[in-house]
């Protein structure tokens, strides 16, 4: 029972922020496409989709980590920083998160496969870009976001530009949550060599984070435009940007604890962006 708690620690299941953070943006798109009504086994592969991929992605993140994380304060304590789990049994577990994923490919389409395995790609190469440029947060974003071209080939059958609009506005939120995050380990990323937004942007961070908020909600109203979608939704914008004005009240004395819960209060900024949408989408 131990071993199988450090398994879903490693997993993150105990911290299903990252899940979520994915998993509305997959919505955005699902809906969008479905115009307010996604096919419900598309649904159900997205969402199982969404949790098993960000489990998988957490587990090879903190196998590529796991000499970094053993010198940060917040992750020191994590499985395989710990020696709880043992590299080879990481890997193990990414095969079988990755496996049990593959399995709902059976129920999509050849374009929707091909976007997946540029999602697998994606997922597994991301802690990589720690060690070689500040931008880390970019490609997460990118991560992040490829969900949202496989929900609108799922259920049209086809990318259109209205999906990479909502793919341009997550990337953008991606970078903006995840330079709050990396503000909350900035200090000893700076000592490790671990390169991240929050470094590169230095005292300008704040600025930053506000400048891609602004971004992925001016993407999100350009694909509002597109999509046609009634007031709701822009009144779903302008309390989601009021969301991020706090964000940046609890960052202003850059404090580690409070821009992790910034970052942690971006779920709400994801939430409320969705159901301005839903309310849109479901106008008679």
């Amino acid at each position: 029972m131990s071993k199988l708690r450090d398994y879903l620690q490693l997993m993150r299941a105990h911290r299903p922020i990252g899940t979520l953070l994915l998993l509305w943006p997959t919505y955005w798109a699902l809906f969008l496409a479905g115009q307010g009504r996604p096919r419900l086994d598309l649904l159900v592969v997205f969402t199982l989709g969404v949790f098993l991929m960000r489990s998988a992605g957490c587990v090879i993140n903190d196998y590529s980590d796991r000499r970094f994380d053993a010198h940060v304060a917040r992750t020191r304590d994590r499985p395989l920083a710990s020696g709880r789990v043992t590299p080879r049994e990481a890997l193990g577990l990414f095969a079988v998160l990755v496996g049990l994923s593959a399995t709902l490919l059976f129920f999509l389409d050849p374009l929707t496969i091909g976007l997946a395995v540029v999602a697998l790609l994606l997922a597994a190469t991301y802690p990589l870009f720690k060690r070689f440029t500040h931008l880390p947060q970019a490609y997460l974003g990118l991560a992040f976001s490829w969900g949202i071209p496989m929900a609108f080939a799922a259920q049209t059958g086809q990318v259109p530009l209205l999906a990479w609009v909502l793919l341009a506005a997550n990337v953008c939120w991606v970078l903006a949550y995840d330079t709050a995050y990396a503000m909350a380990d900035r200090a000893d990323d700076v000592k490790i060599g671990v390169k991240s937004t929050a470094i590169l942007f230095g005292r300008f961070d704040r600025l930053m984070i506000a400048l891609f908020h602004g971004l992925s909600l001016a993407f999100l109203a350009w694909a509002g435009y597109l999509a046609q979608l009634a007031w709701p939704f822009y009144l779903g914008l302008l309390l989601a940007a009021l969301l991020a004005g706090y964000e940046q009240w609890l960052i202003r004395a850059r404090d580690p604890a409070l821009s992790f819960c910034a970052f942690l209060h971006n779920n709400w900024f994801g939430l409320t962006v969705f159901a301005g949408m839903l309310a849109a989408l479901h106008m008679p």
